[in-house]
C-alpha cells in the first residue's frame, strides 16, 4: 500500500450507527487495520489535551475511540488509550480526564485506560530534538494508532494528526519543551522529529465536529462532517488542511514535513479515496501563523520587530473574562508573565508565541491575536 494514500468519508454526527459506518469505510478504502495481528497490545493515542467533555470538540470524541476499539479487539489485539494532557501527569489526574472525556466507553469496549506515569528518555537523533523525553507505556505496545482532533492552534495554525504526537512528552515538560524549541520552524521540526520516531502504523482524524477559533481547547466548536484515515500522519494533515480551506504549506509542520520530502507538496500527489469538493469547507475560522518577506531593496527603513509586530500572531488578554487563577502565569515556560492587580501581563520581549498561556487558559480569557495589517492582507489574499 502506498504512503500517500488517504480516506475521506462523510460522518454527520456521533451516533453509534453513523460513526460505525464511517469506521468502516475509512478503514476498508486503506487496508487500515491490515498491520493488526492476533496478540498485539496497540495504542490508541487520543488526543485527550484536557479533561474536557466531548460536547466542547477539543478531544477525540470516545464514540470514535469506542468503534476503532472493538474493531481491534475482533481482530484479537489487546488495547491501550492514553495521552499525556496538560499539567501533572500522575494516575488521578490521568482518571479526571478520562472521566470528563468520556473514555470510560472505550474501557467498556475492552480497552485499557494507561495509568503509568512512568518516563524514558532516549536519544533520538533528529533535525531538531536530539533527545525525547516519552511517556514509557508506549514502550509496551506493539503498535501506535493515532486519533487526532482536528483544531485550530494558534502556535502553528492547524492541530491535528503531526501535533498530536506532543502528546508523548509528560505534561509538566511540555513547557520546558516550548522554551527549548522556540518559534514555528524549530518547534514544527521538532514534532516532525517525535513523528519519525514513533511512525504510528495508521492515522485517524475525528473531523466530525472540528474546532475553530480560539483553538486548541478555547475555541468553538465546528461541525465538518468528515472522517479521515491514512498511513502516515503527514498525508492525514495534507488532506485536513485542503479540506478545511488551508494552504497547506502555509501549516508549519506540514512545511517541515514536506522540506524533508515526508509529504507532496499539493494534493493532487496523493491518492485520495472520498469525494474531496463535497465535504471540503471554505468557513473554517483558523487563523495560519503567516510571514511576510520583503525581498529586493526597500526604500524604507523596516526593522525586524517592526514586521513581527505587523504580521505575527500573539497571545492577548480578554481583561473581563481573567479570574486571575494564575494558570497562564504558572505555565508560561519563558516567564513572560508577571501578576499586576490580579491580572497577567505580557512581556513581549520575553514571549515565545507558544501559546500556552492561551491554550490552557480555563476561562478562554487568553486569545490568539491577529494584527490588523496581516487580517487585512489575509482578507486581499
Amino acid at each position: 500500500m502506498e504512503p500517500y494514500i488517504c480516506s475521506v468519508v462523510p460522518c454527520a454526527d456521533y451516533d453509534p450507527e453513523r460513526v460505525s459506518a464511517a469506521m468502516d469505510a475509512a478503514l476498508t478504502a486503506i487496508d487500515g487495520l491490515d498491520f493488526v495481528k492476533p496478540g498485539m497490545r496497540i495504542l490508541i493515542k487520543a488526543n485527550l489535551v484536557s479533561a474536557m467533555k466531548p460536547e466542547q470538540a477539543a478531544t477525540t470524541h470516545p464514540v470514535l475511540v469506542a468503534e476503532l476499539t472493538k474493531r481491534l479487539v475482533e481482530l484479537g489485539a489487546s488495547v491501550v488509550v492514553g495521552d499525556s494532557p496538560g499539567g501533572f501527569f500522575t494516575p488521578a489526574a490521568l482518571s479526571h480526564v478520562y472521566s470528563v472525556t468520556g473514555m470510560e466507553l472505550a474501557r467498556e469496549c475492552g480497552a485499557e485506560l494507561n495509568l503509568d506515569t512512568s518516563s524514558k528518555t532516549v536519544n533520538i537523533g533528529g533535525v531538531a530534538m536530539k533527545s525525547l523525553t516519552y511517556t514509557a507505556y508506549i514502550d509496551s505496545c506493539d503498535a501506535m494508532i493515532d486519533f487526532c482532533k482536528l483544531k485550530s492552534h494558534g502556535m502553528v495554525g492547524m492541530s491535528a494528526a503531526i501535533k498530536n504526537l506532543y502528546g508523548v512528552i509528560p505534561g509538566l515538560l511540555k513547557p520546558e519543551t516550548h522554551y527549548i524549541y522556540p518559534g514555528m520552524e524549530l518547534f514544527s521540526n521538532m514534532l516532525v522529529d517525535i513523528n519519525e520516531y514513533f511512525k504510528p502504523k495508521l492515522t485517524l482524524v475525528d473531523a466530525v465536529i472540528g474546532m475553530e477559533g480560539n483553538g486548541p481547547t478555547a475555541g468553538t466548536p465546528k461541525k465538518l462532517g468528515f472522517l479521515i484515515a491514512s498511513k502516515t500522519t503527514y498525508a492525514a494533515d495534507l488532506l485536513a488542511a485542503k479540506l478545511v480551506g488551508l494552504d497547506p504549506p502555509s501549516v508549519p509542520t506540514l512545511k517541515a514535513a514536506m522540506e524533508r520530502g515526508l509529504v507532496p507538496k499539493d494534493i493532487s500527489e496523493l491518492s485520495v479515496c472520498g469525494n474531496i469538493e463535497l465535504l471540503s469547507t471554505s468557513d473554517f475560522d483558523i487563523r495560519p501563523p503567516k510571514t511576510v518577506k520583503f525581498l529586493g531593496g526597500t526604500k524604507f527603513l523596516v526593522t525586524q520587530k517592526f514586521l513581527e509586530a505587523c504580521f505575527t500572531n500573539t497571545p492577548h488578554l480578554k481583561k473581563k473574562k481573567c479570574v486571575g487563577c494564575k494558570k497562564c502565569f504558572n505555565i508560561c515556560p519563558a516567564h513572560a508573565i508577571t501578576m499586576v492587580k490580579a491580572k497577567p501581563r505580557i512581556d513581549r520581549k520575553k514571549c515565545i508565541r507558544c501559546f500556552c498561556c492561551q491554550e490552557f487558559c480555563p476561562k478562554a480569557a487568553m486569545i490568539v491575536h491577529r494584527p490588523i495589517v496581516a487580517r487585512i492582507l489575509q482578507r486581499k489574499s
